[in-house]
């Protein structure tokens, strides 16, 4: 089925595992992206930035992610990922999309909790989630680069009035992860992710996930994490994957021929990385 962020991490929750939340670059990484869960027998989440909504349209990734959803028989959330302006998030809802993130981590506080509480107000309005961030995560998003002085971590006190003052579904937290990272691992502050957990009452989610060491996914899970987002390992598999198939293939081979291996590349990150989320 089609669904909201809250309805599959509520399962989550009760399931103490993450949910993969995989970021499409482009049309053709989604159905594989979708064949892939349903192989796993897990729900899914699609990400999309503001840009690759753009590029690929709205309302054409609103269509294959509900019509796939019922074809395949499983879960299927679709999530505009770090969207800071609200016309671009309410494009996203009018679209169909069935979860927004509103990120106003680079405000102040107050300026933050107004902004995001708007999101919900209109998101409410048409059964949509919302997933918000507190503290700013480094590296590079959809080639915005945040420096590591600009870093801050989440702190806890805030996050309980962050969460009482807006409602929100989902929690991103900054906990050392980095947007972007995927040659070298980080390093996470676990002590700063319980303190987190035991604050809140609600799923939390990391960015950065790429940069996550296989085995600290089990323990940020069992620290109150519900969503993984995953998208830099993705587009550095497809794009390698492209170049090898584009340098080897004469130039009139037909390019469902270079396409077709970037699939398998994607089936392979996108199962591995739910069997890790599983959490078994």
């Amino acid at each position: 089925m089609y669904v909201t962020l809250k309805e599959v991490l509520k399962e989550a929750n009760d399931l103490n595992m993450a949910i993969g939340a995989f970021n499409t670059h482009n049309l053709e990484m989604l159905p594989e992206m979708l064949r892939a869960a349903e192989r796993q027998h897990v729900p899914i989440i699609i990400q999309t930035s503001c840009g690759t909504a753009g590029y690929v349209g709205h309302k054409n990734l609103v269509a294959i992610c509900k019509s796939m959803s019922d074809e395949y028989g499983i879960d299927v959330v679709l999530h505009l990922d770090h969207a800071k302006d609200f016309n671009e998030i309410r494009k996203a809802i009018d679209a169909g999309y069935s979860s927004v993130m509103y990120d106003g981590s680079s405000l102040s506080f107050k300026e933050n909790i107004l902004g995001t509480k708007r999101v919900v107000e209109y998101a409410r309005k048409n059964s949509v989630s919302v997933e918000a961030e507190l503290g700013i995560v480094g590296g590079t998003e959809d080639g915005l680069a945040v420096s590591q002085d600009e870093v801050k971590y989440t702190d806890p006190k805030e996050a309980v009035e962050f969460v009482k003052q807006t409602g929100i579904d989902a929690l991103a937290v900054a906990i050392g992860t980095n947007h972007g990272q995927y040659q070298s691992k980080t390093d996470i502050s676990f002590d700063q992710l319980k303190r987190i957990n035991d604050a809140v009452d609600i799923p939390l989610v990391i960015h950065g996930g790429t940069g996550v060491k296989d085995e600290d996914v089990k323990k940020v899970i069992d620290l109150g994490i519900r969503k993984f987002n995953v998208g830099t390992e993705l587009l550095v598999g497809w794009n390698k994957s492209s170049k090898e198939c584009y340098d080897k293939n004469k130039e009139n081979t037909s390019n469902r021929d270079n396409v077709v291996p970037c699939l398998k590349t994607i089936d392979e990150i996108v199962q591995r990385k739910i069997k890790l989320f599983k959490n078994n």
